[in-house]
Parts: C-alpha cells; sequence; structure tokens
C-alpha cells in the first residue's frame, strides 16, 4: 500500500481548468508532489529530466496527441515502465484499443469524479494511504 503522498504525479492537459480539476482531486487524495504541463510536448522531456511515478494525461491535445505521448514514453528506455493513465473525453473504442496495444496502464472516460480516478490509480499501485 503506498502513500499517495509519495507518488510523483506529472498531469498533461491543453485545458487550464481541467489540470487545475485533476489537481484538486489528487490532493484531496493525499498526493503532494503534482506538476503539470499543458501538452505532451512540454511534458515528455520534463519527466525525462525529472522522473514521476504516474503520468495522467489527455487523449486530445494538439501538436501530440496523448497516444503519441504513451509512445514517446513507452519507447524510452529511461521513463518506458512509468505508470500511465489516460484520459479521453470519449470512450471511443478504438482509442481505448489503441492506448492498450501502447501499454497504458489505465484510462478514465471525462468527465470522471474523484473516486472514479483514485479507484483507477489504486488499480495500478494498489490501495493508497
Amino acid at each position: 500500500m503506498p502513500a499517495a503522498s509519495a507518488i510523483k504525479v506529472m498531469v498533461v492537459d491543453d485545458q487550464t481548468s481541467m489540470r487545475a480539476m485533476i489537481r484538486r482531486a489528487l490532493q484531496d487524495l493525499g498526493f503532494k508532489d503534482i506538476r503539470d504541463k499543458p501538452g505532451a510536448v512540454e511534458a515528455l522531456p520534463a519527466v525525462k529530466t525529472d522522473r514521476v511515478h504516474l503520468i495522467i494525461s489527455d487523449y486530445n491535445m494538439p501538436d501530440m496527441d496523448g497516444l503519441q505521448f504513451l509512445e514517446a514514453v513507452r519507447a524510452d528506455p529511461v521513463i518506458g515502465k512509468t505508470v500511465f493513465i489516460m484520459l479521453t473525453g470519449s470512450a471511443d473504442r478504438e482509442v481505448v484499443q489503441k492506448a492498450a496495444a501502447l501499454g497504458v496502464n489505465n484510462y478514465v472516460v471525462k468527465p470522471f469524479a474523484p473516486a472514479a480516478l483514485k479507484e483507477k490509480i489504486e488499480r495500478v499501485f494498489g490501495e493508497l494511504t
């Protein structure tokens, strides 16, 4: 049972309001070390230089979408095993299947309740304390 406060998180979403909402939900769950970036292009070098345990990324973003970001993370020998949870605005089966094929750990359909996010994180890390 990992302590939520010990898990470093990177939140990646092009919508400022969504990043703020996810940050609040994570803080309410006990997470303390939360970073965020407005896009995968900015997030990729950040997670390479300052490793995190969990990436929560939107799917639909300009420049590099969530699937391309996931693919880049999985292809990197240093950060390739980082837990990756994809946020998507739709339960689009094709996106979910592509994400699964690329090695996503879990996904959350927006809009979501904080309890749903907690459940998805706990499915990967185990029960949080």
